[in-house]
């Protein structure tokens, strides 16, 4: 599937990266499968903003199988982190599991009534399905497992051995005045907190106790947590002293037999780049300030014989309104929760349109309409041969990958028009399905199922994202008062639409009609453009609309008329506007 012409004129962001990833890979590893690495803490819902740490090596991954490349994208579930806090908001986990914090996330227990043997496999359940939805393909890695089975212990050993080395680089930042940080505005307390990031990017750089300093942090023997400090280590015998923080629990081990710690977040990133040969990863802003986890790791992964991967720094994804999101506070939006309203296409091309350094927001209010719209105009622009370059690549990765393109909606008909309906019919499918079946009689709906997914998507973004005192309910009788005090204009209007109901019954029919009537009542025709119309009309066109919303819903606004009036159906309107 190819993507765009390789040229400068026309390459996308993903282009330009591929081509740099596929040449570095050729100069570190010739020959060898190409390896691009997200990083991922289950240490709570993992949400929106952390989709990005995977889709933009997974853009990068896809084009390079495009242009018949091997290439492994892995994702490093940092299941072994420590448990730092007990996130807001979480269903089924309440203050007690504050008794938790400092073990490994996968000692701790998942929340109550969960089907999943602990926390990190709890939360990690739910990104896995989503990223299945989404058609990312990956090699998921324990870092529980990695570690618990010895996998690391040389790179445990020679990290220990060399502590001298690594303190050294890490004391050039200790005694430094930090950087300032690049952040985004606005700054609020959900954004300070999320700079924990994956990883546990804030936790400390190892222990300097009156035995020096140590890159490695066991897990108590006693209590399980981490609130321990190395007092010896013997580089010849391997063993190692540790006591602890939290329960006094003291023990020495042989760490060439031992593999119940961790390397500290700073040593352990590097570490791991080396060991999987990563090419190309990203990183968030809260990881590529002066004296982070991404800089300090250029630096230490030499140590394991290792480079640095090249990556962009990438930008924070928002939610309509909200700041920087953090993985550590519940209820905020997860890709579970954004499949439920959006179809993956149009969730991917969120992500492949801007480039990583973009933030951009992610709208589960009333803005999900017009990006559908703008969705669906680019779709129609790409279809005729229409579009610009760039925007055709990034709707070519939005609709599928490299294994083939994903399932889509056999019609998709406008989302904001599906909303309404299901707005409107409030569940009854057979309802739904009539009014869907008039938009063009000419080419009649013969299922629900020509519109779906799209139509469950709107349907759920109706029920779960639109407040109660917004849904629109229909007048059950007429509004006499209304209706009596109509004055000869406004009967005359009413009159105007009665008449042309059934010659007009369709989506275009009754569009043409219900901004005609305005039009025929100032002495111009219904065909009339806006050019030709004096402003007044306008006027009086919203005018007319607004007693018409009054008449069957009882509101001033609602969904747009020529649906609604389908929804409602004919006999039903007539009723309520009184003939």
């Amino acid at each position: 599937m190819p993507i765009v012409a390789q040229s400068t004129e026309t390459t996308d962001w993903v282009s330009r990266f591929a081509d740099e990833v596929i040449e570095e890979s050729e100069r570190r590893a010739p020959s060898k499968p190409v390896v691009v690495a997200s990083g991922l803490s289950p240490s709570g819902p993992i949400h929106l903003g952390n989709l990005r740490e995977v889709m933009t090596p997974h853009l990068v991954a896809d084009e390079i199988r495009r242009r018949g490349h091997q290439v492994r994208h892995l994702i490093s579930w940092d299941d072994y982190d420590r448990y730092r806090k007990v996130p807001n908001g979480v269903a089924g986990v309440d203050p007690s599991w504050a008794e938790h914090i400092g073990k490994p996330l996968t000692s701790v227990p998942a929340p109550k009534g969960s089907a999943y043997p602990n926390w990190a496999e709890h939360f990690k359940a739910a990104m896995v399905e989503a990223l299945a939805e989404l058609g990312v393909e990956f090699d998921g890695i324990s870092q529980t497992a990695q570690y618990t089975s010895g996998a690391y212990r040389e790179q445990v050993l020679h990290a220990m051995r060399h502590r001298g080395d690594i303190d050294a680089i890490l004391a050039q930042y200790r005694t430094k005045p930090k950087g300032k940080k690049q952040s985004q505005k606005p700054v609020d307390e959900a954004e300070l907190e999320a700079e924990e990031g994956s990883g546990a990017a804030s936790e400390d750089d190892g222990s300097s106790g009156s035995g020096g300093y140590f890159p490695y942090k066991p897990y108590c023997g006693a209590c399980e947590k981490d609130l321990t400090t190395v007092t010896a280590y013997d580089d010849d015998s391997t063993e190692l002293t540790y006591v602890c923080g939290a329960c006094g629990f003291t023990e020495t081990v042989r760490l060439s037999e031992f593999d119940r710690g961790k390397l500290v977040w700073k040593v352990d990133w590097p570490m791991r780049w080396a060991y999987e040969g990563v090419v190309f990863e990203p990183s968030g802003v809260d990881h590529s300030s002066p004296g982070s986890s991404f800089q300090v790791g250029g630096q230490i992964v030499g140590i394991f014989g290792g480079k640095q991967p090249i990556g962009p720094m990438y930008a924070f994804v928002g939610i309509s309104g909200m700041a920087k999101m953090s993985s550590s506070r519940g209820g905020v939006p997860t890709p579970a929760d954004a499949l439920k309203i959006m179809e993956p296409q149009l969730l991917r091309w969120l992500y492949a349109r801007r480039r990583p350094n973009q933030s951009f927001k992610i709208a589960f209010d009333q803005e999900i309409q017009r990006l559908y719209d703008e969705w669906d105009k680019l779709a129609g622009k790409v279809a005729e041969g229409a579009a610009l370059p760039g925007d055709v690549a990034a709707y070519t990765r939005a609709v599928g990958t490299a294994a083939g393109e994903l399932p889509r909606t056999p019609r998709p008909l406008p989302y904001r028009t599906l909303a309404s309906v299901a707005d409107i019919t409030a569940g009854h499918q057979d309802q739904a399905l009539r009014i869907l079946s008039e938009l063009d009689p000419a080419d009649p709906l013969g299922s629900l199922d020509e519109v779906r997914p799209r139509y469950d998507r709107a349907e759920a973004w109706i029920n779960t994202q639109v407040p109660a005192d917004q849904r629109t309910i229909v007048r059950e009788e007429p509004d006499a008062e209304l209706l009596k005090s109509l004055d000869e204009q406004g009967q005359q209007s009413l009159r105007l639409l009665l008449d042309g109901l059934a010659e007009h019954w369709s989506l275009d029919g009754l569009t043409h009609l219900v901004y005609g009537v305005p039009k025929v009542q100032a002495g111009f025709s219904a065909d009339a453009t806006p050019k030709e119309l004096p402003p007044e009309i306008k006027t009086a066109q919203r005018s007319f609309f607004a007693l018409l919303y009054h008449l069957l819903v009882g509101r001033d606004t609602g969904p747009r008329l020529p649906t609604l009036l389908l929804a409602v159906g004919q006999d039903r309107v007539r009723a309520l506007l009184g003939e």
